[in-house]
């Protein structure tokens, strides 16, 4: 008999935003995002790492940020030296025991519109990607191995789909190529 899909803990999310520049969305669109792809996250876990979760209310913390912050963050906690669209900071252990921490995201608002334009993706479709991503990464998903980079994009794919934003990775550009 198959276990009932898990119950996602409520997500607190405290959100600051350092950057407003040049467009970052309503509060209560990324609270939206965060809260999408936590209940996606978390139900797409395997069953022990589910139950290995705090079954009380679950944290997140946001920050927006312009370029040289997320410059400096990406060359301190990853050794490369330019801003980057979103960055993730799993809280510890010890955190995700005592008060359901999963830890902060830091999302570079001018990387993000760059990018989005580049990409020819709407901004605001571009801005729930990364927040999504970005939870995804705190729940323990990653993409280092094809197999693992499958699972969260499906994942992602998902979480907008349910927002009607397109796939994330069909690149829409202005050719007709």
């Amino acid at each position: 008999m198959k276990p009932p899909p898990a119950r996602p803990q409520p997500l607190g999310i405290s959100l600051q935003v350092v950057a407003r520049r040049p467009w970052v969305p309503a509060p209560a669109a990324v609270r939206l995002w965060a809260r999408s792809a936590h209940a996606a996250g978390v139900a797409g876990l395997r069953p022990r790492a589910r139950e290995s979760r705090s079954s009380g209310p679950a944290h997140l913390g946001v920050r927006i940020v312009g370029l040289a912050a997320s410059r400096r963050l990406d060359r301190d906690y990853r050794g490369k030296d330019a801003p980057t669209n979103v960055l993730s900071f799993p809280a510890s252990r010890e955190e995700r025991s005592a008060d359901g921490a999963l830890g902060d995201l830091v999302i570079c608002a001018p990387v993000v519109a760059a990018e989005a334009r580049e990409q020819g993706k709407a901004l605001a479709a571009h801005w729930a990607h990364m927040v999504a991503h970005g939870t995804l990464h705190l729940l323990g998903y990653d993409h280092v191995s094809p197999r693992h980079a499958r699972i969260m994009e499906r994942l992602e794919v998902e979480i907008l789909g349910g927002f009607g934003y397109p796939d994330p990775y069909r690149f829409v550009t202005g050719s007709t190529a």
